[in-house]
């Protein structure tokens, strides 16, 4: 699996995080986002159970934006 950058986070303060990747996978189409990893115990409670092989990660909602964005462009990855 290759992954092909999208966009990152303009107001992230070092500019390398959180980023937006699509996924060249040909089973399904999915995408990695990279981002703040959940630490907060009140969060991760309201959460519940996270399997090993997951994480939770906050992104801001420009990261979602950017996906809603490279959606309507009609980008295939």
């Amino acid at each position: 699996m290759r992954a092909h950058l999208i966009g990152k986070d303009p107001e992230s303060p070092d500019k390398n995080s959180p980023t937006l990747f699509a996924t060249d996978r040909t089973d399904r189409k999915t995408f990695l986002v990279q981002g703040w990893k959940v630490t907060d115990r009140s969060a991760l409670a309201d959460v519940g159970t996270i399997p090993d092989h997951e994480d939770i990660v906050e992104v801001p909602v420009d990261i979602l934006e950017m996906y809603l964005a490279h959606k309507e462009q009609g980008e295939e990855s």
